[in-house]
């Protein structure tokens, strides 16, 4: 329901670029697993990214006037990201030459999310197609941030649409999985920090349905994910050379 009142999405999407920003910069500054307070800090403010992005891409299937025309859009966005983001970061252009986590942007799975809830809102899919569909896609969308979280996200936080509080489960369900992956397989301090997505939600629970004036976002959203990461990359070389700075 529209409300006069709270934020519209032109506002939430700006919160998501100025915390994503800060988290990258931070990478760039301070890289690897670092605990240090203000680090660690700079990273929470990061946390508040994912899940806008996650209930966005819901929103975006919802109202698009042409899905076919929005997942190219997506692909192709998440194409150019993942050269972007593996410079930003000092990832290898090739997937998976060094594992399988974080080797290509959360665009990669955003994309998927929106073939997957193509797929599942189909009425000529039978059940065990779309099941399929759902295994292929988190497997294909697995080695990206935020992994396949980013798939499935998306597909409840759309299936709840309109229900907030299934919808504010759905993120916290949700970064638990990454959560633990994280803890158990890479970093248990940052593991914990996942969970710090729950700080979104008081943001989300005050969008008001509305688009907002300007209509140039997502638009501006498109030039600015790529653009920069790359200015993300050239400190990353300036202060530390080629390498890894995530891990």
């Amino acid at each position: 329901m529209s409300r006069l009142k709270g934020l519209n999405s032109n506002h939430i999407k700006l919160i998501a670029i100025i915390a994503m920003t800060i988290d990258h910069l931070t990478w760039a500054f301070f890289p690897g697993l670092q605990t240090v307070w203000y680090v660690y800090a700079l990273h929470i403010i990061g946390r508040l990214t994912a899940p806008i992005m996650w209930f966005f891409i819901a929103e975006g299937f919802h109202y698009t006037g042409d899905v076919r025309k929005y997942i190219i859009r997506l692909f192709i966005f998440a194409g150019v990201s993942h050269f972007a983001y593996d410079f930003a970061f000092g990832i290898p252009f090739l997937p998976l030459s060094t594992g399988v986590f974080n080797q290509t942007s959360v665009m990669w799975s955003l994309a998927w999310a929106v073939v997957l809830l193509a797929i599942c809102n189909n009425a000529n899919v039978p059940a065990w197609g779309k099941v399929v569909a759902i295994a292929g896609i988190c497997l294909i969308s697995f080695p990206s941030d935020w992994s396949s979280v980013a798939v499935m996200a998306p597909f409840f936080l759309y299936a709840n649409r309109e229900k907030f509080s299934l919808q504010a489960r759905t993120i916290v369900f949700w970064t638990a999985v990454y959560a633990a992956v994280y803890f158990f397989f890479i970093d248990k301090a940052y593991g914990i920090l996942q969970m710090f997505t729950f700080l979104t939600i008081p943001i989300l629970a005050q969008y008001n349905g509305e688009r907002g004036t300007w209509k140039g976002m997502k638009w501006f959203f498109y030039v600015y994910y790529p653009a920069h990461l790359v200015v993300v990359g050239i400190i990353r070389i300036a202060l530390h050379g080629d390498v890894n700075i995530l891990f």
